[in-house]
Parts: C-alpha cells; sequence; structure tokens
C-alpha cells in the first residue's frame, strides 16, 4: 500500500494563500540584498557562504567540521587524525559539488533540475568524493551493513524513524511524478517557492537513496532557488537556518508525513494541515536568514565592525592568523576604501590610508597577506576578502564559534 502513489498527495498545500504572501516578501527581500554592496564585493561573500552552507549541511547530519578546518582542507591542510580528515573530505565535496551545481545551471538554463537524472548526479558528485567509511550504512533493526553506491537509487527497503519510504521497486514512479508535478515551470509567481518548500519535504518523504538524502535535498532546493529565480539567493543559506532549528526542522519535516486526520484536514491521503506547517516553517526560516544578512551587510554598520576589528586587532584584544602580527588602525581607512568601491587600485588604497608610501605599500602587503584583501595578479588591483579568521567579526553570529 506504501507503493502506491497516491500516498505522497497533497502536492501542494490546499487553501494556504498566507504562504504565497511570506513567499512573496522573502523573494522582494533577497532581491534587496543585491543593492547593499558592491557587487565585487557580494560575489566574494558568496565564496564564504558556500563554506557556511557546507558547514551547517553537515551539521544538520551531526558532523561538525568547523569552518577553520573546511579551510584547513580547501588548500589541502588535511588533518592527521583519520576521523577528522573524513569530515573535512565531506565538507570540500559539499562545496565542490554546490559549485558545480550552480555552473551547469547557468551553463544549462535549460536543464531538468527535477528529473531524477539531476538527483543522481547530485548524490553522484557527493559520494564519489567521500571516503570508502562514509560509504557504509547499517541498518539500525538488522545490524546488515549496505554500501551507498554514488548516484544509483537504493535497491532496498529502509526506515526512517517512524515513517516508511516507498518501497524501492517503485522509486522510479514517485520521482516521475516528483518530476512533472514540481518543475518550476508548471508554478507561477510565488507560489514557486511554496513549491520548493513542498517539493523539499516529498524529496525527504521518497527517501530515493540508501544514504545522503538530507544533503541531496538541500542541494536540489538550492538548485530550485536558483532556477525560480530568487534573485539575492547565494547571499543568505538556508541550511544554516534549519541547523540552528534543526529540531524543530526535523519534527516539521514528520509532521508532513503524518496521515490526513479528518474531513477538515485536506482531500488526499496525507495532512493538508502538516504539509502546511512544514511550507510554513521551512519560508519562515528562509525569510530569518534573509533579514539576517539584510542586517549585516547595512554599509554603515558593516564598515563600523571591520573597524573594530582592526582597533582589537590593534590592541592585541584578539589573534590575527598564525603568525601574523596586529593591525594598524590606517588598515580600517584602507578596507573602507576597497568595499565601497568593489575593487580599487593598489595606489589608491595606500593614499586612503594616509601613511607614507613605503609604510602604506608594506602594510597593504600584510592585509593581501592575511587574505583582508584579495588581488587576481602582483599588481593588479584589489578588493575585500572575508578571511575565514575575520569573517565571524564581519559578520556576527555566522557560524559557532564555541564548536571549534
Amino acid at each position: 500500500m506504501n507503493s502506491q502513489i497516491h500516498r505522497m498527495t497533497p502536492l501542494l498545500p490546499e487553501n494556504a494563500d498566507n504562504l504565497q504572501d511570506l513567499a512573496l516578501e522573502i523573494l522582494q527581500k533577497s532581491a534587496a540584498l543585491g543593492n547593499r554592496q558592491h557587487d565585487v564585493t557580494l560575489n566574494t561573500l558568496r565564496e564564504l557562504l558556500r563554506i557556511i552552507n557546507s558547514y551547517y549541511s553537515n551539521l544538520i547530519e551531526g558532523h561538525n567540521t568547523h569552518p577553520y578546518d573546511i579551510v584547513r582542507a580547501m588548500q589541502k591542510g588535511y588533518d592527521s587524525e583519520p576521523a577528522k580528515r573524513n569530515l573535512q573530505m565531506e565538507s570540500v565535496a559539499h562545496i565542490t559539488v554546490q559549485k558545480d551545481m550552480e555552473r551547469s545551471l547557468l551553463k544549462e538554463p535549460e536543464v531538468n533540475m527535477t528529473s531524477r537524472a539531476f538527483l543522481c548526479y547530485l548524490h553522484r558528485e557527493f559520494y564519489q568524493q567521500l571516503p570508502p567509511e562514509f560509504r557504509v550504512v547499517t541498518n539500525p533493526e538488522t545490524d546488515r551493513e549496505s554500501m551507498v553506491v554514488p548516484g544509483e537509487p537504493r535497491e532496498e527497503s529502509v526506515k526512517v524513524g517512524y515513517h516508511q519510504p516507498p518501497e524501492h521497486g517503485s522509486l522510479m514512479t514517485f520521482l516521475a511524478r516528483f518530476d512533472e508535478f514540481y518543475a518550476p515551470e508548471k508554478h507561477h509567481g510565488a507560489l514557486k517557492l511554496v513549491a520548493a518548500a513542498a517539493a523539499h519535504h516529498r524529496l525527504m518523504r521518497i527517501h530515493p537513496f540508501l544514504d545522503g538524502n538530507g544533503r541531496v535535498a538541500r542541494l536540489f532546493t538550492e538548485a530550485y532557488f536558483h532556477r525560480i529565480p530568487v534573485h539575492g539567493f547565494g547571499l543568505w543559506s538556508v541550511s544554516r537556518g534549519l541547523a540552528r532549528r534543526n529540531i524543530d526542522y526535523k519534527s516539521a519535516l514528520a509532521r508532513a508525513d503524518a496521515p490526513r486526520r479528518n474531513d477538515l484536514d485536506g482531500r488526499e491521503n496525507l495532512s493538508n494541515e502538516g504539509l502546511i506547517y512544514f511550507c510554513r516553517f521551512f519560508l519562515e526560516v528562509c525569510l530569518d536568514q534573509v533579514e539576517y544578512m539584510g542586517g549585516l551587510l547595512r554599509l554603515e554598520e558593516l564598515v563600523e565592525r571591520i573597524r573594530r576589528y582592526v582597533e582589537l586587532r590593534g590592541s592585541g584584544m584578539i589573534p590575527g592568523p598564525a603568525g601574523e602580527k596586529g593591525l594598524r588602525v590606517e588598515s580600517a581607512r584602507m578596507l573602507q576604501e576597497v568595499l565601497v568601491k568593489g575593487e580599487a587600485a593598489r595606489g589608491s588604497v595606500i593614499a586612503a590610508s594616509g601613511l607614507k608610501e613605503r609604510t602604506g605599500r608594506g602594510l597593504l602587503g600584510q592585509l593581501i597577506g592575511e587574505g583582508l584583501l584579495i588581488s587576481d595578479t602582483p599588481k593588479g588591483d584589489v578588493r575585500l576578502g572575508f578571511p575565514i579568521h575575520a569573517a565571524g567579526w564581519f559578520f556576527p553570529d555566522l557560524y559557532l564559534t564555541l564548536s571549534r
């Protein structure tokens, strides 16, 4: 009975116009993020947020790899301890797949991102980069071990808590219906964002893979946001919001799994109220993250946090990266010059410091060396960087500092 396709309905919440109002607010506020800073600065911020997204997506799965350790791994600085190294590899795999996915969607705008092929692509690219230990799953009821095959739908029955996903023999039918219904072009306006929320749950309910379904669902949702498109997405992370409310997230998923309670709870097999609850929860998390980043990207406040960071570094109250000395107060003027312009010639940055040429050039070299300024060539223009040692000061509460 669980393998009958109607067991997944409703596919969208019924009689929930207020969800579209919430979705519209997200779309408007997210689009406004692109006006808060120069495009060059925002593109650099997107690079940082991929790291943060990986950190939080892994945290949802109970895997805690601090952004410092993720950055080290991206620079091939893997830990000597096998368990910690494996978690670093997992984080780098997530970032790599996310970047490749974004490039694919940009290069091939017609790619069918609700298709089984796309979902299998996300799973394959992620699991191919994981250590062998992460491809083994154990059935908690039988203690039987199975190997996860990258990109291949499961070929056995599973149970997730109290939820019994469709039998493996019916997966193709469920995935075909998922593809047919949730294709973004089938929906219009703010309803597309509601459909993204509903699709997130229904994909988790189908549970197409032996393991990694949560990660695939979150990557898929990001792809959906890009396709809608949600302008400004990439400047905020839905995984951050879900991880910080992880218990509520999993409770909302379970609530949307519930069967219809009575004649007032929709007309389909599953609870309409449960799906409304999940979609509202999901969209409220999105709005919270948009508003969080909107506050942090206000120019005057960001300038003040940068100034404060430089002040604390200069006083020795906070350390710089390993082996680096404190920062001169003139650094704040140099960083502000670049922040306002997006990119600036080295000469103008030195002039903004008010220091003599030689001293200013030395300070510029220190800022570049620490990653606070970035340049593509030895003499080229510089842009603002967000190295992980400063990111938590520039963007308070971006990640959980106590997890280190």
